[in-house]
């Protein structure tokens, strides 16, 4: 009797494929044509996003914004194609939109932190306070910029260390950028004995710090007595250089004020404590 119904069934559902073979034909070719769809998508959408940023690059845009608007290209041609491969296997796609544009508000709602970090990506390219390969410091965090993504900015630190910074903690605090300006300025705090010579120490400060070629000589040089310390006369001096090298030039003239202030018998005051001891007799304490 089992034998009976195993084959009924068997003759029921060839005699099902038999009938509806003409739309069990459509479904297959709807599916390899959906399949076909997402796959040259995928292939159009790398190739025109390729295309879009050596476009840019050509035309000498900032790799940032290059990198960040192909990105954006190649996420909408996908976008676009998965929609059309939906609307091939008889998806209605009014309807898949809607229910996508209800689940992004809620996805938005839950995801408000990653929405505000896309929106600063897109401020962050449009205005380019930095640049790829700009030394920036971005709320504390001071590094090498390699690029800036939709979502985070990625920083080398002069360690070798990796930092991703969210866009959104950047536009949220103070950017600073150490690179943009060909020119900057370095400041010199000298502290001396209060017994040196004033006159001779501005001497051989200026001296020292007109001598250097890389001290830029159209730009304001300064040596002035700054300040009465409590155990130094501090001089400051200030002197201007190209950014590459700032911080070359700042070791340099330091370590040759040291040397010149040692050769000419100028001393350099550091802290130091005075301790008075006083006796009191036997007498005194009866």
């Amino acid at each position: 009797m089992e034998d009976l119904n195993v084959v009924d069934s068997i003759h029921n559902a060839g005699g099902w494929l038999v009938r509806n073979q003409e739309l069990l034909l459509s479904y297959a070719v709807n599916i390899v044509a959906a399949v076909a769809i997402l796959i040259v998508g995928m292939i159009i959408a790398r190739l025109i996003s390729g295309a879009v940023n050596r476009l840019m690059l050509a035309r000498s845009i900032d790799s940032t914004v290059a990198d960040f608007l192909s990105a954006l290209v190649r996420y909408g041609i996908i976008a676009f194609t998965l929609i059309a491969a939906l609307s091939r296997v008889g998806v209605q796609t009014a309807s898949v939109i809607a229910v996508l544009g209800a689940a992004g508000l809620a996805v938005g709602l839950a995801l408000q932190g990653s929405l505000s970090n896309l929106a600063a990506g897109v401020l962050l390219v449009t205005f380019r306070p930095f640049r790829t390969g700009e030394y920036v410091d971005l709320g504390g965090i001071a590094g090498t910029v390699l690029n800036v993504q939709i979502f985070s900015t990625t920083l080398r630190t002069v360690d070798g260390k990796i930092v991703v910074v969210p866009n959104g903690k950047i536009i949220a605090g103070n950017i600073i950028n150490f690179s943009r300006e060909p020119a900057r300025r370095n400041e010199f705090i000298i502290g001396v004995a209060y017994d040196a010579d004033i006159d001779r120490v501005k001497e051989i400060l200026t001296e020292i710090i007109t001598s250097d070629e890389r001290v830029l000589k159209d730009r304001d040089i300064t040596v002035r007595l700054n300040e009465l310390g409590p155990s130094s006369v501090n001089f400051v001096v200030r002197a201007w250089s190209k950014s590459g090298d700032l911080q070359n030039v700042y070791w340099d003239v330091l370590e040759r004020i040291k040397k010149a202030l040692d050769a000419n018998g100028i001393g350099i005051p550091y802290p130091q404590m005075d301790v008075h001891v006083r006796q009191i007799k036997e007498s005194d304490n009866a």
